[in-house]
């Protein structure tokens, strides 16, 4: 078995969808299992809806609509005959998603989040496997909430793997081409769930843990993994070779190419992870793997934007201790808060947080019950890993540090 994973960019527009079936025309697909995520910025567009859903009725149409409208136009660009089966399957997964809105009585936004969002994906792979299947690639599609299962904690599920394990083990075949949708699974009453955003690569992971995989391709639109990325980084190197700990390091502090939770699962079996270009597919990209270490070795530089730094200092200048530290950490948990630095000294405690669930007001007032809190949002936190002087030199030029840590291997600025 092979697991591919193509993310939202490789399949943006007609052009995408044939071009993945040049890709698997050139790697070869038996016993294959393809992971499609939304198309383009499908799931950017349906937060839009869901916005709308609860603050802006007035535009939830229109925006809906949006959305309807970007698929038919890749439908008219890849099936010529308007009588073609898929037009009536992606039809119905538009009138399921529109029934929801309309009986739905819950207040949850994270649960309504996941019923909505996921539409993106079942749309994307109904597409895909119907061209697929046109163009002489037979395959099955596969609805992946059928097979992996999680609890119902909504926008960051957590996989139930021995369910998960069980499903995939009974009903998956595994002798032909299969077809199934990132990002998404579903609880005991099976309602949709997501695995957190980026979490395609995730899906792909357990499908290949499952399965004992001989490997994971993630097909992007970079050549492989970068130190950097180019957006935010002048002259960005690939990286040919990485070593499981090395990547899962460079996941949690914030690089993108690889989901956090996609590595786990994948280095208990030793299962390699590969990173290529969809544009290049012959080309060799980045392997990761148990044996390399980081190849070549040179500074990895990763950007998280818009973070929250909350700075506290006891009330009557006693010492911040063991206590103390608990309770913030209890609240931070409770608000949903992802930490990405945390900094103390004797009296004051320093942390930067990711607002994910927007609870930071209510995180705000909890603590000011007890501290002296200082808040400044919309900072950015940078992290070097294997620093030297000339890189942290020129990552802190013309920048406003408002926190400076470093260990052995990793430089972390938070600035403004």
């Amino acid at each position: 078995m092979q697991v591919f994973k193509f993310g939202g960019a490789s399949v943006k527009d007609a052009k995408g969808v044939k071009n993945l079936v040049n890709v698997l025309n050139k790697t070869g697909y038996k016993n294959t299992l393809v992971v499609v995520s939304a198309m383009g910025k499908t799931t950017n567009a349906l937060e839009k809806v869901i916005a709308n859903y609860f603050d802006n009725k007035g535009e939830l149409q229109s925006s809906l609509q949006e959305v309807i409208k970007f698929h038919n136009g890749i439908l008219l660009d890849l099936f010529d005959n308007e009588q073609h089966a898929v037009y009536k399957k992606i039809t119905a997964l538009f009138n399921e998603l529109t029934a929801f809105m309309d009986r739905n009585k819950s207040p949850d936004y994270n649960f309504v989040y996941d019923q909505v969002i996921g539409f993106g994906e079942l749309v994307s792979t109904t597409i895909v496997s119907e061209y697929l299947n046109d163009v002489g690639l037979k395959n099955q599609w596969l609805d992946v909430r059928d097979f992996i299962k999680t609890d119902n904690y909504y926008r960051s599920a957590h996989v139930d793997w021995e369910a998960s394990q069980e499903r995939i083990a009974t009903q998956f075949n595994r002798t032909q081409l299969n077809i199934t949708q990132g990002f998404l699974g579903s609880d005991a009453n099976n309602f949709t769930t997501t695995l957190g955003r980026e979490g395609s690569d995730y899906t792909a992971a357990i499908f290949a843990y499952c399965l004992n995989a001989q490997s994971v391709t993630i097909w992007k639109d970079v050549p492989g993994v970068l130190n950097a990325d180019p957006r935010y980084f002048e002259n960005a190197q690939l990286l040919n070779k990485i070593s499981y700990r090395e990547a899962i390091e460079l996941a949690f502090y914030g690089a993108s190419v690889i989901h956090p939770k996609t590595l786990q699962p994948l280095q208990r079996k030793e299962i390699p992870l590969f990173v290529k270009s969809f544009l290049q597919p012959e080309n060799k990209g980045t392997m990761v793997s148990k044996e390399a270490g980081l190849d070549p070795q040179i500074p990895c530089f990763i950007v998280k934007k818009n973070q929250v730094l909350i700075s506290l200092s006891s009330l009557d200048f006693s010492y911040i201790v063991e206590d103390n530290i608990s309770e913030i950490f209890k609240l931070l948990h409770l608000y949903k808060m992802k930490v990405d630095v945390i900094q103390n000294s004797a009296i004051s405690f320093s942390v930067c947080v990711d607002n994910m669930y927007k609870n930071l007001e209510k995180l705000l007032q909890h603590l000011k019950a007890k501290f002296k809190v200082t808040c400044t949002e919309n900072v950015s936190l940078y992290t070097i890993r294997h620093y030297n002087e000339l890189a942290i030199k020129q990552l802190e030029k013309d920048k406003e540090v408002l926190l400076k840590q470093l260990t052995h291997e990793t430089m972390q600025i938070v600035t403004k």
